[in-house]
């Protein structure tokens, strides 16, 4: 087995979970194999943002808007172990768009142990296999239970790593900065319409118990108004 299949592997499926919301504010778009890459640009946008900053090894939510832009605004899961609960403000005029669970991974030929390149096939049964195993998944906002979360199976994409990527540590020496594709995903989504306005709870738990994983976020978010005219 490629060795990067292994601590990418544990990476995602730390960084997975995150969460839902409320059936009235679920909003279309977004399904299995969309080309649009609504999936494609969250792992985007997560695996650019240098670890010292990066939102998914934040445990307060200070770290919660750093590459944000447009109208869609992201929510990052957990590479920390046990609960984390975060603050966070979201602007009133953007959409929400998260993973439930889900599993990157991506080809790195002649670094952390892997020898010559590998398919996108191959790299597919992987992240198939680990959200196959999804278990005991629940989001609730406010207090009650939201949904439903849709399947997203990627296009095949490229990540861009920078110098301080969130992979450091996990082989020696550490995956180096760069383009890296083919890059694949696989895994439950939601995106939800933008909240209210005023103080939302959402609680996200989600488990792949043959790989020992467990994720509980909390974010406590804080909807600000937006002056649009």
């Amino acid at each position: 087995m490629n060795r990067t299949r292994g601590f990418v592997t544990v990476v995602a499926a730390i960084i997975l979970g995150v969460w839902l919301p409320t059936n009235s504010a679920l909003a279309g778009g977004f399904g299995v194999g969309n080309q649009s890459g609504p999936s494609t640009e969250w792992w985007q946008w997560a695996l650019s943002i240098p670890s010292s900053v990066n939102p998914l090894l934040d445990t307060t939510g200070d770290q919660c808007m750093v590459g944000q832009h447009g109208s869609t605004f992201f929510l990052a899961g957990s590479w920390v172990a046990g609960p984390v609960t975060r603050d966070c403000d979201i602007p009133q005029t953007a959409s929400l768009f998260f993973p439930v669970i889900n599993e990157i991974n991506f080809d790195t030929p002649g670094q952390c142990g892997q020898g010559a390149a590998l398919s996108a096939a191959y790299y597919r049964t992987l992240s198939k296999a680990f959200v196959d195993g999804a278990a005991n998944m629940s989001v609730t906002l406010d207090g009650h239970s939201v949904g439903p979360v849709r399947r997203i199976v990627s296009p095949v994409f490229e990540v861009a790593l920078p110098e301080d990527n969130i992979f450091g540590g996990a082989c020696a020496p550490d995956l180096t900065d760069g383009i890296y594709s083919p890059a694949v995903d696989d895994g439950y989504y939601v995106k939800l319409n933008p909240l209210a306005v005023g103080s939302h709870t959402l609680h996200i738990h989600a488990e792949q118990p043959s790989a020992g994983f467990v994720l509980d976020v909390t974010y406590h978010l804080n909807v600000v108004p937006v002056v649009t005219h």
